[in-house]
This record gives C-alpha cells, structure tokens and sequence, in this order.
C-alpha cells in the first residue's frame, strides 16, 4: 500500500449558510438584538433532531456563554453532548456586516477594512440610467426588498413589459429578478454581468440573477439563481492553496462567491441533500486539498422566507449526509461545520441576515475529541486552521487552533 503523504491530506468545510448561534455585541446596529437562529427554530418546531451534529458539540457550543447572553443557551432537541467527539466552539466576525460574502471571505482569512457599498433606498439614477442603456431597455423596481414579495408585487408587471426587476436589501446585493419565458436564463447571466461591470467602482459585494417561473399568484423561483461577486479584497486561503499546488473543489455557490479565484472546480448543487450527496462523491474521489461545501438551503429557502419548520428540514438534510460521511474520515482528514452570518426565521421586525455568532465544529480521528474552543474572535481561524493543517503559509488573519486540538 503507498504510504500516504502531506500531500494526501484532506480539509472539509461545511458551511451551514444562515445557521447563527446568538446576537453578536453589535447586533443592535443591525436591528438584529436578540437573535438566535438555531434556539429560536428549535423553540418553533418542538426541538431539533439533530445526531450526527449533537454528537459531534453543536449543543455544546450553543452553550458556551457570549456577551450578549444571560448564561448558557438550551436548545430544545439540542442538548449537550456528554463526550462530544468533536472539538466545538462558536466565532464572532471581524468583517461588518452580514453578508454571505463577508462570511465567506472572513472563513478563508479575508478582512474588510472598508465596508463595501450599500444602497438602502435604490440605486444612483445615473447608474440605472447607464445599466437601462447597457440591455436596452427600461427596468422595474430598484429599491429595497424582499425577492419573493417584490415579484409578487411587480411579476404581472414584468411580464407585460420585459423589463428586469431591480431590488436589494441591507446586504451589498443588487439583485435582478426574470421570468426565464420572458428573459431567457443566459440573457439573465450577461445582464448581470453587465451590472457587475457598474456595480465595481461603488463596492457592491453581490449581482445576484433571480430568475423565477409560473403565472400572477403562483410565482416560482428556479434553481438557477447565481452569484457574481467582486473578488476577495485580498488574498484568501484558496489563493494559498492554488499557489501550492493544492486543488480546492467547491460545491454551491463557493465559486460565485470567491469569483473563480482559487477554486480549481466548482460543482453546483440544488439542495442541502443535494449538496451532501455531491459532498460524499467528491470525497470518494478526491486525493488531499480542500472540499468547501454551502449548505444555502437554511438561508435563502427557509430562513429569509421565515419558515423555522423547512430550516429544521434542511438541517436534517445536512445531518443525515454527514451521517454518512464521517465513518470514511481518517487521520488524514479534518472536518470544519461553521456558518456565515446568521438568518433568525422567526424574526418579525425584518426578512434579512442576521448579525450573530456562528458554530465551529472541528472533527478528525486525529484530534482530542470533546476540546471546547471557546468563542474564537474570527472566522478567520477557520483558514489559518486548514494552512496549519497543510502546512503552508495562509493568509495573515487569524490563529490556528491545531495546537489545541493535536499535542504536538
């Protein structure tokens, strides 16, 4: 049998999108004091069902006390793990903010040192005007919404006249929703592309295509949602990883999010399950480097349409994969389940990201199992973490936990 070589090593990154864990000190800037998405879905739903994750700490983690916490959290469901088998903890961000992007970046060692563009009452008229004269035509909306009700409330419109309908939210996002009869789906892509050109000198994180189907009253949207982002502001761990010769594979909206830079294949995926089966395939396959995963379903399904009941589902969905997953770990492997920001469903006040506290679980037949980590002061040691791992230089952000988890 060939000995195996650091090179063979493996890091797996399972981003449960929109999955907080308690407001952050800041919250109250966002309107967001008081948030809790993962209790406050357990609470919803009569308690969480949850294995392979209670297993592995996350009830743990929800217990160490942050700041804006009367003691410890009990999550219904979610109890601690009495001998967790993971090392487990929660992180607080650095970025500002709440968006995918931020969490995303941050994860992989990226900080933000000027905060990227927001547009909370619609877009400069002379950018629309420019944008309208790019693709030819007029556009309907440009201010700030929710996806689903603004096409509710404009589609019929949209269909009448085939113009784009233009929307953002509290996040650096311009989004543009179509009917995929009326524009069609590569049309979608190379208006937004063309927005992202504009978008750039104003900082906007996000052009976000929306496209939806169906008829007035019974509005759908596709699966063929997709991200054009700026590009990380600095250099991240996937760029580190590229220069040594280390392949990444990114399933969801990884590569949109990074811009391509760093991600050697992207792999799409429609669901949480469907992200979790591709997971497990690409792990049979693969030979050392990164698998980064965006479990989104928490986030853009349930979570912004304040559903605890499918967010619960989705979370199921992950569990189960990962059930599946975990018996074919070895030594060799180290397993990261974090989030990006939080997205409380039962919130009232607004249908946005929710600035909170995310979970970090940390798993390898190669750690001290139980290791509590307590709160880490970025996401960005979730990168500095996987450079340890590999043994190469990261990005300058963050502190590497390896010397807890392993005695070296």
């Amino acid at each position: 049998m060939r000995e195996r070589t650091i090179l063979d090593k493996r890091a797996i990154v399972i981003v449960l999108d929109g999955v907080g864990i308690g407001a952050l000190p800041d919250a109250a800037e966002y309107d967001d004091e008081g948030t809790h998405s993962l209790a406050h879905v357990a609470t919803a739903v009569g308690g969480l069902t949850l294995p392979t994750l209670q297993a592995l700490g996350l009830g743990n983690a929800a217990q160490i006390p942050a700041a804006t916490e009367d003691g410890a959290i009990q999550i219904p469901g979610l109890p601690p793990a009495p001998c967790p088998t993971g090392a487990f903890g929660k992180m607080a961000s650095l970025n500002p903010g709440k968006d995918s992007i931020y969490g995303h970046w941050e994860l992989m060692g990226c900080l933000v040192d000027h905060p990227l563009g927001l547009f909370p009452d619609g877009f400069p008229a002379d950018i629309i005007a420019r944008f309208s004269e790019r693709i030819g035509t007029g556009i309907l909306g440009n201010s700030t919404a929710s996806g689903t009700e603004i096409i509710r409330r404009l589609g019929e419109e949209h269909l009448r006249t085939k113009k784009p309908i233009i929307y953002t939210s509290s996040d650096s996002v311009f989004q543009i929703a179509a009917h995929e009869e009326i524009i069609p789906i590569d049309r979608q892509y190379e208006i937004c592309r063309i927005a992202r050109e504009l978008m750039n000198p104003l900082r906007v994180g996000r052009v976000i295509a929306r496209p939806f189907i169906g008829q007035p009253g019974n509005f759908t949207r596709t699966g063929n949602r997709r991200d054009f982002s700026m590009p990380p502001v600095s250099p991240t761990l996937l760029d580190h990883l590229e220069q040594s010769q280390r392949k990444v594979v990114g399933l969801g909206k990884i590569d949109d999010l990074f811009a391509s830079r760093g991600v050697s294949r992207a792999v799409k995926t429609t669901s949480n399950k469907d992200t979790m089966a591709k997971l497990n395939d690409e792990f049979e396959r693969s030979r050392g480097g990164l698998l980064f995963a965006n479990c989104n379903d928490t986030d853009t399904a349930y979570g912004h349409r304040r559903n605890p009941q499918g967010y619960a589902g989705a979370l199921r969905d992950v569990d189960r994969g990962l059930s599946a997953l975990m018996p074919k770990l070895t030594s060799s492997d180290l397993l990261f389940i974090c989030a990006d920001h939080g997205c409380d469903p039962c919130l009232q006040r607004h249908t946005d990201h929710t600035r909170e506290y995310v979970p970090l679980l940390i798993y390898s037949p190669a750690i001290e199992p139980g290791t509590s980590l307590g709160i880490r002061p970025s996401f960005a040691d979730v990168g500095q973490t996987i450079a340890d791992w590999f043994q190469i230089t990261g990005p300058s952000a963050g502190t590497s936990v390896i010397p807890v988890l392993i005695n070296k």
